[in-house]
């Protein structure tokens, strides 16, 4: 088979190219060839795409070929059914990534810089939230929130700001505005001040979304209003763009 002709038989779309790649390496873990021309073009494309190379499993960043690959599930699982399990649970978050209907643009900016604030839990948060956004929009709401506490934390520990277990949300992001200068109260400019206190109601706005509609809190009496994929993408998408622009604020400030 021509090199050319291959590429011609790849599926259109992408989430159908990951799911590709995802069967060609559950073959090769279950007795299939570690000889298929698709891995190598499959693989190249994907670690060439921003938005796509750091979501793929580890095992197919590390491996170039199905043969590099092979010792290693080997060792993982020693049957077929537990490789099979550990491949398809690695490429699931990718997956449901890719076939959300509520995912943008700026998802990968924030990525990229929940990956470069490099602080323990953050990029957890977010993945968490981008991964229930569409599927379990309540806990996408309750997500979207611990990131934002979280990124907070991270800041005021860097800052060396002391906080309590008893600040919620709206107190955390209130010290850390002053630390980095993004209370309203710190700027005399009109429309600065209003995005800053956009951005506080913003927070709060979150926090009560967060109380009525997620998962975070048990419920009684009457039946509870249920969000739906389109109130934890408006949580999600704000929860993440006012994370990155903390995080980016407090990198150009230290």
């Amino acid at each position: 088979m021509m090199y050319h002709n291959i590429e011609a038989e790849l599926p259109d779309t992408l989430a159908e190219r990951v799911s590709m790649l995802e069967g060609i390496m559950i073959s090769a873990a279950t007795g299939g060839s570690h000889e298929d021309p698709f891995y190598r073009i499959l693989r190249t494309e994907f670690m060439n795409d921003p938005d796509i190379r750091d979501r793929l499993p580890h095992f197919v960043r590390k491996y170039r070929t199905l043969s590099a690959f092979w010792p290693y599930i080997k060792e993982e699982s020693g049957n077929y059914a537990g490789r099979r399990q550990l491949i398809t649970e690695a490429f699931t978050p990718l997956i449901d990534y890719l076939e959300a209907p509520y995912r943008t643009p700026g998802d990968a900016t924030v990525t990229d810089a929940m990956t470069a604030f490099s602080a323990d839990g953050v990029s957890e948060a977010w993945a968490r939230a981008l991964n229930r956004r569409s599927t379990d929009p309540e806990g996408a709401i309750t997500a979207a929130r611990t990131l934002l506490e979280t990124v907070c934390k991270h800041v005021l520990d860097e800052v060396g700001t002391p906080y309590t277990d008893k600040e919620d949300l709206p107190k955390l992001y209130g010290m850390v505005a002053q630390e980095l200068n993004l209370a309203p109260s710190q700027h005399a400019e009109e429309p600065i001040k209003a995005i800053l206190g956009g951005a506080m109601k913003l927070v709060n706005g979150l926090g009560t979304l967060r109380n009525r509609l997620s998962d975070s809190h048990g419920r009684g009496g009457k039946a509870p209003v249920k969000p739906a994929a389109r109130h934890a993408a408006l949580a999600v998408n704000s929860a993440g763009a006012l994370a990155a622009f903390i995080v980016e604020t407090h990198t150009e400030r230290t």
